[in-house]
């Protein structure tokens, strides 16, 4: 017979398990509201993002600008919730982009096996031992800097990432009763993975982008800040911390820091409620 635990060794875990869904509940919430404003951004931004006002350049927090302004007077808080609309949705493009190729690979690996699945082991291991952002720097080199060109260059590099995940809950997928079944059953290969195999993968992998969906923000924000990503006049977070990183010389923290901030709570409410949702859909499959 086991002996009970003792209850100071239950209550900590008991207290981690209650704070969990607050903190999943707060992310979700925030997440929610920062959605709401970059859909609202023309109604409740006090300015036109690009509007320019030389005679209130770097001004502080104020009743007129309630997050002060850049060097070329624009309102933050303006460019800020203007700027959430490109800074979500691109991630969003990128995902599904790499989703669409990644899902793919990763089946096609899974069902086919033999040499259709080494080659894939084979192109994605190249792909992981090449950096991302460099194979994306080359791309943009190629067709010039640009978001539509990020999106593409980095929805290719997240490819090869979910192909593995997709390929390693295929193959345990593939391997379940049903399958040989609907073999039986004279159904093709092609029309078993499109009607039940893949729905049946959708909750894992749908869980997967969720956590992938802050990397993707930051790597766009990246590139923007280095310059190949969002151009001017966009209000991309990235871009604003690029632009407002030579204000910090003259002692005006808020153009960078703004940005900044918008991009570091968003990218940590989507890891905490995407790890969250991705052990539950997996927990549910």
């Amino acid at each position: 017979m086991t002996a009970a635990a003792p209850a100071d060794v239950l209550l900590p875990a008991r207290r981690k398990r209650a704070r969990r869904p607050v903190l999943v509940i707060t992310g979700a919430v925030f997440l929610v509201l920062v959605v709401l404003a970059a859909a609202f951004a023309p109604l409740l931004a006090p300015y036109t993002p690009d509007a320019i006002d030389l005679s209130a350049s770097l001004v502080g927090t104020s009743g007129d600008h309630l997050l002060g302004t850049d060097s070329s007077g624009q309102d933050l808080l303006s460019r800020v919730l203007h700027g959430a609309r490109t800074s979500l949705i691109a991630p969003l493009a990128l995902l599904a982009i790499a989703a669409l190729l990644g899902v793919t690979l990763g089946t096609v690996a899974a069902w086919r096996g033999g040499w259709v699945d080494t080659l894939v082991s084979r192109v994605t291991d190249v792909m992981y031992a090449f950096p991302g952002l460099l194979f994306v720097v080359l791309i943009i080199a190629v067709f010039g800097a640009g978001i539509t060109t990020s999106v593409l260059g980095l929805g290719l590099a997240f490819a090869p990432t979910i192909a593995k995940y997709t390929r390693s809950v295929a193959l345990a997928e593939r391997a379940k009763p049903y399958v040989d079944s609907y073999r039986v059953q004279g159904m093709g290969g092609l029309r078993i993975c499109v009607r039940h195999l893949v729905p049946n993968l959708a909750r894992s992998i749908v869980g997967y982008l969720v956590v992938l969906f802050g990397e993707a923000l930051m790597s766009l924000a990246t590139l923007s800040y280095l310059g190949f990503g969002s151009q001017p006049p966009s209000s991309d977070w990235g871009l604003m911390v690029q632009e407002g990183q030579a204000a910090i010389v003259q002692g005006a923290l808020l153009p960078a820091l703004v940005p900044g901030t918008a991009i570091a709570a968003v990218v940590v409410a989507f890891n905490v409620v995407g790890v969250w949702a991705a052990d539950r859909l997996g927990a549910r499959r």
